[in-house]
Order: structure tokens, then C-alpha cells, then sequence
């Protein structure tokens, strides 16, 4: 079995030889094995080829350089790369049952992760891509065609929101999926994994996922009220002790824009083949511990609620509240997201 192990002779040089291999789980664009070297547990990983597997792989290998800096740790220690082979070797995390209220923990350790960063990280990884036009021009053809009455000025909302969310300022590192189970919880805290689609921008489009219900995730899940405020509070005073600032940006716009995106509705390797949201009127389709209209209207509820008080996104909180009330008139039997996560 070691034999199959990806571990070059230099990695094998430095980190000595492989003992006591096991396969592990893992999606389909890598291979993930654990092993001793030289008496220590280790995760090695291996990316699969494809067409963005280099894009994938230097996406971790730079998030966890960067990551590294934090003290205590919030990702497992790099021990050894393979750029050729596209393999990383990690220190192995011994994972424990999440607490009840998991997501403070895990927000503070977001928050710490987010503000892992330097001057130079425009430079090393790509920058986080919001909705764009097509996104609009898809949600509004579905509140068409679900009956609603779209409000004049609402298009203009959106127009404005998609141009804020790209000019988001920001510099944190972004996870890309911080998902249950992209998470491990020890006895020094929360430390991430997983960081292939790792980006630069503003924390808040990924603060949002605990409000929007984990949008790119297969576990879908929302916490109870008081225990998604308390979690919110401990990422915005993890950021201020971190970087001595205060969080930037608008929570709001950061939610709204994962309402857009289809393809939050399907798993990735869906992404990016159909409109997702056109979808929905005809078909529901179950993704992980939850439907895509449950994940739908779960992210309009949240959207109606937030603008409730109007600013910005007034016509485009009218006009989700109404989604809302045609969605539990036309499939009553729809329920809400899952508060446990699996």
C-alpha cells in the first residue's frame, strides 16, 4: 500500500520513509492518504488532474504559507510540497465533536484566518469574484416566473449591488469554501482545511455563510438566533484584535449576493453549466441536508428580514418577502433548513 503513496524521494528524504498508510475520503478532484513519517502522523494530498488542478494546488499551498503565521495555529502545519507531482504533505489534526455552539469557535478562528495576510497578497492569489449580470438577469426571469410583481427600481438595486460587491475593499484571506467539515475542532481551537478556491477580499462574503446557510456547502445548516449573534460579535472582535481595526463593509450586500448566485445551489462540479435558478419553478433537486428551494427561500427570508428597514436594497427587500409568501403558498410542505450540523 506505501508503495502507492505519492511521496517523491525528496519528500521522502526530508520527512523520512512512509509507515502505517491509510486511504482517506476525500472529493473527487484529489486523492488524501494518512501516514507516519519519521514517527509523526501526517495527511499527504494529492490533486487530481485537471484542466484547474495547478490553479487548485497553488491555491492551498499559498493559503497555508500564509496562514502559518498565526499563532495558535488555524490551519494544519505545510511540512512538504511536490510542485511536480502536485502533492502536500500536513501535519495530521486529531478532530474532536463539535460544541454545541460550534459557530463561535469557528467564527473567531474565520476571523483570525481572514486576517492572515500581507501587502502582497493581491500578488499571490486571485481576487474574490461576486455575482455579475447574468446572476441578476436570472433571479429576476425567476421572480417572473414564480408570479411576482418585480418593483420599479429594484433592477437598479441590484445593478448597484453587484458594482459594491466588486469594489468591496478587503485584503483578508478567504477560505473559498468554509464549510462544516472543512473545519476541524481541537482542544486549541478550530484549524481549516480545504483551501482550494482560497481568495483575497473582504471577510464579510464569508461571515455571511452563517446568516445565508453555508451557500457553497453541502451540509446546509443555520444556527439558532442567539447563537448566530454571539458568533457574529466573536468575528468582529477576533478581526479587531488581530488587525487593531473594525470589520469593513456591509453584511447586508454580502448576504444578497449569495441570493443571486445559482450556482450556491449545486455542488461544484455544476457550476457553471446551466441557470440554476430557472430551475427551481419545475424541479428541486436534494444537495447534501437540504433541497435547493429549502436553500432558496431560506436565503430570501434572511434577505427580506435584513432590508426590512429599507436602505439601499428597499425595492429588492419587497420584493423578496414576496418570493417568500409565493414559495410557502406553492410548495407548503417546503421545510427550513437543518439547525444541527451533520
Amino acid at each position: 500500500m506505501w508503495s502507492r503513496l505519492p511521496l517523491g524521494e525528496e519528500l521522502r528524504g526530508e520527512l523520512g520513509a512512509p509507515r502505517r498508510v491509510r486511504r482517506l475520503g476525500s472529493s473527487p478532484r484529489s486523492r488524501v492518504w494518512r501516514a507516519e513519517l519519521s514517527g509523526s502522523a501526517v495527511v499527504v494530498k494529492q490533486f487530481v488532474d485537471g484542466p484547474d488542478a495547478a490553479d487548485r494546488y497553488a491555491r492551498e499551498v499559498t493559503a497555508l504559507q500564509l496562514a502559518s503565521t498565526v499563532d495558535p495555529p488555524v490551519v494544519p502545519a505545510l511540512l512538504g510540497t511536490d510542485p511536480g507531482e502536485r502533492v502536500l504533505v500536513l501535519e495530521h489534526v486529531e478532530d474532536r465533536k463539535p460544541r454545541a455552539d460550534w459557530v463561535v469557535d469557528y467564527a473567531t478562528a474565520l476571523a483570525r484566518l481572514h486576517a492572515a495576510t500581507s501587502g502582497d497578497t493581491r500578488r499571490t492569489l486571485p481576487a474574490w469574484s461576486g455575482p455579475g449580470q447574468d446572476d441578476i438577469d436570472s433571479f429576476v426571469g425567476l421572480a417572473r416566473t414564480l408570479g411576482a410583481a418585480v418593483p420599479a427600481g429594484a433592477r437598479d438595486e441590484l445593478d448597484g449591488l453587484v458594482d459594491r460587491l466588486s469594489r468591496m475593499e478587503g485584503t483578508a484571506l478567504l477560505h473559498g469554501d468554509p464549510c462544516p467539515g472543512n473545519d476541524l475542532h481541537t482542544s486549541t481551537g478550530v484549524r481549516f482545511i480545504d483551501f482550494e478556491q482560497a481568495a483575497q477580499g473582504n471577510g464579510l462574503v464569508e461571515l455571511a455563510y452563517l446568516r445565508i446557510g453555508f451557500p457553497t456547502c453541502w451540509c446546509s445548516t443555520v444556527p439558532h438566533s442567539e447563537t448566530l449573534e454571539a458568533a457574529e460579535a466573536a468575528y468582529r472582535m477576533s478581526w479587531q484584535k488581530a488587525t487593531g481595526t473594525e470589520v469593513q463593509g456591509d453584511l447586508t450586500d454580502a448576504c444578497a449576493g449569495w441570493l443571486l448566485r445559482g450556482d450556491a445551489l449545486v455542488e461544484r462540479a455544476e457550476r457553471e453549466t446551466t441557470d440554476h435558478l430557472a430551475r427551481i419553478p419545475n424541479h428541486d433537486w436534494k444537495w447534501g441536508t437540504a433541497t435547493a428551494r429549502q436553500r432558496l427561500a431560506h436565503r430570501l427570508h434572511i434577505v427580506s428580514q435584513l432590508t426590512i428597514e429599507g436602505g439601499q436594497l428597499q425595492n429588492l427587500g419587497r420584493l423578496t418577502a414576496a418570493l417568500c409568501d409565493i414559495m410557502r403558498t406553492r410548495w407548503p410542505t417546503l421545510e427550513p433548513l437543518p439547525v444541527q450540523r451533520p
